[in-house]
């Protein structure tokens, strides 16, 4: 029997290009897909990756045969897949690997209105009928099949996202942009066109082999290049971009990144200006600054689990009007709470441009404390080594624990999250403090009970 269980991830489908997957089996995919959300039309779109054209093109045409239509809008971020499945109220699927490397590509998927389809919303279902497909054949078409055209919608997406923040008071800027060679090399130029930024290029040359660096933005190592080139050109700010583009890192005028925790608070401040009360959504492991800055500007934070099914699901229950995690996701209810990166670095780019302080000036009012960032630990027993960590602090004076996502352990000057990677045999840890002492105080007494 065919087994998915290897490419069909908790929130996507994501394998090796043809090992694993190829486009036999995304011509099922797109069958499987229309059965499950029963819809008469959907959008699709994809990156720079070799094998993502074909893929689409066969998700399409399984599509169509069950006579769904089909709107292919071709090359795209996946912010633009959502922004499209919004706007033209379609369920949506976006053929990419994120910053996976060159051999893998995989499908996200969403309903209409960017809502998001995982294992509890559909996705075991896909998976169920694609395994089954496999096996007895696929069935037979539907009697009128569906139209395959194709829509440029880039313009449309880049007009929706400068309505929704003010661009029109900013200054000129200096701004240095990494696109890893992946899709924010496509959308920034168009985005950006027109506003006073003069725009410095670095990788905008679609390459799905990523022959500069990993397009990868949460390791350090793949911003070198950025931060190289905002000290020498004397940049007011520089973007880095994954490979789909929808997150977003930042880098200040010195060099250095700034937090997404602060880029956070930063937004979140931002968006409570706009909508005074309102709850905004920031997940375990992001910084204290986030729900204090939240409560200061009158609105109100509310915690979840790490993963964008988690916060799109609260963001869907609260109302919230913003989402941010420590992962450089950002979440807005004016984007049909999905996240784009690209919106939030036009709020970054507004706040700077419409005051004279630098962008080191500017954030340090959000990013209050020392952390540690998230160190990874090969561990063969996850369980066993969480029940050693709360063994270790459980009954301490002055110590709080909590399993929202792992397990938080808190005291009034630190504290720290441990949690088990659903994909690999690792501990993640996240330690932040009010100084950089007691974060690697902290950080070196848990490592040593992690890695025993």
């Amino acid at each position: 029997m065919t087994d998915l269980s290897q490419i069909v991830k908790a929130y996507d489908v994501r394998g090796v290009v043809p090992d694993q997957w190829d486009e036999s089996l995304a011509e099922l995919f797109g069958a499987a897909f229309v059965e499950v959300t029963g819809a008469d039309a959907i959008v699709t779109g994809h990156d720079m990756r070799p094998s993502s054209p074909g893929l689409s093109g066969a998700f399409a045409r399984g599509a169509a045969a069950r006579g769904a239509d089909v709107t292919e809008i071709g090359l795209c971020s996946t912010d633009e897949l959502y922004y499209a499945s919004g706007a033209l109220g379609m369920p949506g699927a976006m053929f990419t690997a994120s910053h996976n490397p060159a051999q893998y590509n995989g499908i996200k998927m969403c309903r209409a209105g960017a809502a998001p389809v995982g294992q509890d919303s559909g996705l075991a279902d896909i998976r169920a009928l694609v395994e089954r497909w496999s096996d007895e054949g696929a069935p037979e078409p539907a009697e009128k099949p569906g139209a395959v055209t194709r829509r440029d919608v880039l313009g449309d997406y880049a007009a929706y996202l400068r309505s929704l923040v003010d661009l029109g008071a900013i200054r000129p800027l200096k701004v240095a942009v990494d696109a890893g060679n992946g899709m924010g090399g496509h959308t920034v130029p168009t985005v950006f066109e027109g506003l006073p930024l003069e725009l410095d290029a670095l990788y905008f040359e679609l390459d799905g082999s990523f022959p500069n660096h990993e397009a990868n933005p949460l390791d350090p190592a793949n911003l070198v290049d950025l931060q190289a080139r905002v000290r020498e050109i004397g940049a007011d700010i520089g973007l880095a971009f994954d490979g789909d583009a929808d997150r977003c890192f930042v880098i200040d005028e010195n060099g250095d990144p700034v937090s997404p925790s602060a880029i956070t608070a930063l937004v979140a401040a931002r968006e409570l200006e706009k909508h005074p009360g309102g709850t905004i959504i920031h997940n375990c492991i992001t910084s204290w600054s986030v729900p204090e800055v939240v409560r200061e500007h009158g609105g109100t934070p509310v915690r979840t689990r790490v993963g964008h099914s988690f916060i799109k699901a609260e963001m869907a229950a609260t109302g919230a009007i913003f989402g941010g995690e420590h992962s450089a996701h950002y979440y807005f209810r004016d984007f049909w709470n999905a996240d784009t990166g690209m919106l939030a670095a036009l709020h970054v780019l507004a706040a700077l441009g419409s005051q004279d302080r630098p962008l080191s000036q500017l954030v340090a009012e959000y990013d209050r404390y020392a952390a540690s960032g998230e160190i990874n630990s090969t561990v063969d027993d996850q369980a066993g080594r969480l029940a050693a960590v709360r063994t270790a602090y459980e009954g301490r004076p002055g110590i709080t624990l909590d399993e929202l996502d792992g397990l938080t352990i808190s005291a009034d000057d630190w504290w720290f999250n441990v949690r088990p990677s659903n994909t690999e045999p690792l501990i993640r840890l996240n330690v932040e403090a009010r100084d950089r002492e007691t974060v690697e105080r902290v950080r070196d007494e848990v490592l040593a009970i992690i890695r025993g």
